[in-house]
Order: structure tokens, then sequence, then C-alpha cells
């Protein structure tokens, strides 16, 4: 999944045109895709999704013009996710298997932090779901869930507790984490987690998570993943 900064989204005073088959929209286009839809696909290429409350207007192009774009990000060896339930969709590398092909989408490398924060948020989402509920989290909580994974007394809570920051920070960044109007420092978890993280891939870092504290190795280990970034 790409993740970066949402674009200019357009608004009920600056829809999208719904014609199909616009002329050039500018000197020497040779496009054909209308302008809605090469707006939905300029959104999924800049990541990290498209939804249906963020995107309202977006979406039912994203719908519409589902059959073309998929050709286009084939064309580009991507592929297209999306999920009419949860109402997201995004991007990611196509698998071409022993083709070799260029990758196009940016990568951010997940730190120790970062891994264990989405697990948490992955289970936040599954607890909330099989209760009909919002996965809402406040960061005040996330901090004391997560303390467990602060290396032993007399290293540095300092910065620990710097590294946890940054991780919620990107989690925001990323809209992973979505901020609750007029409730601060509480979020609700986006559900695009669940098609990032099966139940199966839970299970397996919940292990190896468990085996971590099990063993107590936690403090250098920890710290020498978090500078890999």
């Amino acid at each position: 999944m790409n993740w970066s900064e949402d674009r200019d989204e357009p608004t009920p005073e600056n829809p999208l045109p719904e014609s199909v088959g616009d002329p050039a929209l500018f000197p020497g286009d040779s496009g054909s895709l209308p302008f809605g839809a090469r707006r939905v696909l300029c959104q999924l290429l800049a990541g990290p999704s498209v939804d249906a409350e963020r995107h309202a207007l977006l979406w039912p192009v994203l719908l519409r013009e589902e059959t073309a774009i998929r050709a286009r990000l084939s064309d580009l060896f991507l592929e297209l996710v999306l999920d009419r339930d949860l109402r997201v969709a995004f991007v990611r590398q196509a698998d071409t298997g022993e083709l070799e092909t260029p990758t196009l989408l940016r990568s951010s490398p997940l730190t120790f932090i970062d891994s264990v924060l989405l697990l948490a948020l992955r289970q936040r989402l599954a607890e909330a779901e099989a209760h009909g509920q919002r996965a809402v989290v406040e960061e005040d909580e996330l901090h004391a869930q997560l303390a467990v994974y602060e290396p032993p007394q007399g290293t540095d809570r300092a910065g620990f507790v710097r590294k946890l920051n940054a991780a919620i920070e990107k989690m925001k960044k990323n809209n992973v984490l979505q901020p609750i109007r007029g409730s601060e420092g509480r979020h609700e978890v986006s559900p695009t987690l669940k098609l990032l993280f099966s139940a199966e891939d839970v299970q397996a870092l919940g292990a190896v998570y468990r085996e971590h504290l099990a063993g107590r190795h936690g403090g250098a280990d920890v710290e020498s993943e978090e500078d890999e970034e």
C-alpha cells in the first residue's frame, strides 16, 4: 500500500465532471479517461487510499470507472484492491511472479514500534467489528497498552516515548488513525487495516511479539531495530 498525504479533494462547490469520453483537457492531451477517472487514478497513486467517507465525490467515480482504472494500473504493473463492503480502495504492486518489473510505489519501512502499534490497532479493529462498534482508541490508551514493550529500567524511557509518539503520528498522517472531531486525543482506526492484515497475519505477528516479551531480550534489540528507518 502506498502511503503519502492526500491531495486536493473535489468539493460540492467544485464537483467532478461526469461526462464520459471528455475531449482533450489540456494542450497535447492524448489520454482517453474522463476527468473524474483521472482524478481517482491520481489519488490512488498518491495514496494511501480512496474511501467513501473521505472522498465522497471520488468514490462513485471509482466504482463507475473501475474497469478502465484497473487497466491503467495494470499497464504500470499495479493492482487495485477494492472492498465494496468496507468502501475503501488502494493500490499495491501486482504479483508478477518471476517477471522482472519496476517498482513504482514508495514504501516506508516499519520500525519495531510501528509494527506493534499496527498490531494493536488491528486487534482493536477486530474486537470492535465483533461487537458491531466503531474502532475508537485514545492516545493515552495506546501508550499504556504498548508500555510492555518499553526497554528495561535504566535505559532511555524518554526515547521510547518519543518513538511511540512518532509511530502514532505516522499512523495519523497515513489515515490509519482518523481523528474524531471535537474529541481531542481520540481516533478511529481505519477499516483499511483489515485489508492489509488478515486474521492469520495478526496471529503470526502476535506470536512473534509474545515470544519477544517472554524472552525479555527486547532492550538493546528493540533499539537496533527502531534505528533502521
